[in-house]
């Protein structure tokens, strides 16, 4: 189950590294620009939860995270390169992805080591929102974490629901699935339907 685990952890490195590299894309950067966007997308999140949870940083002893990385830049930089332009919707759509994956990724990891389940909740939305805050403020954009359509929300529920199946007895992999997907879907109709959590009456 280990190395489930393993290859869901680099698809959501890669995932998120795709919207790094987008990002830097639409921004002009340059190349070195393009890979450090793009590593901070995907392993900010999780860096961040290992050490509040005083864990060893994933990353440091596994080089396969930084190929990852890597490859998904130079595949997505040719394919830029090819179609010289993307749709905005599709550095939306790589965010959710990743965010689908991270916040149960955090969530399950926070458990492993035994944490309660709120702090679990916790560092699911921290890995699966914060990688993307530090890209935007590399790239001066406001984060999506404060302006986006439920960003952090969708990270909330989707880990939330996904702590809550393991506690009544639910297989984990199965757990982590309805999990993701409903992070997913929150977040795709959030931006489809441009649903916020308005808390102020602004003029427009």
């Amino acid at each position: 189950m280990f190395d489930l685990y393993h290859w869901f952890d680099l698809l959501g490195v890669a995932v998120f590294a795709i919207s790094g590299t987008l990002l830097a894309h639409e921004k002009g950067m340059d190349g070195f620009g393009v890979i450090v966007l793009a590593a901070v997308t995907a392993i900010g999140g999780g860096t961040l939860r290992d050490v509040i949870l005083d864990l060893p940083v994933f990353w440091v002893h596994d080089t396969s995270y930084f190929i990852t990385i890597l490859l998904t830049v130079f595949i997505t930089i040719v394919w830029l390169n090819y179609t010289q332009s993307f749709p905005h919707y599709f550095l939306q759509l790589a965010d959710a992805l990743g965010i689908a994956f991270f916040a149960i990724m955090g969530a399950q990891k926070a458990l492993d080591v035994g944490v309660p389940a709120m702090t679990a909740v916790i560092m699911g939305v921290l890995t699966g929102c914060f990688g993307g805050v530090i890209r935007d403020v590399l790239a001066r954009e406001v984060p999506m974490l404060l302006k986006g359509p439920l960003y952090a929300v969708a990270c909330l529920i989707g880990s939330g629901l996904y702590v809550f199946l393991e506690s009544i007895g639910l297989p984990s992999h199965l757990a982590m699935w309805i999990g993701g997907v409903v992070t997913l879907c929150a977040r795709l109709v959030a931006i489809k339907w441009n649903v916020s959590l308005y808390v102020f009456r602004y003029p427009s």
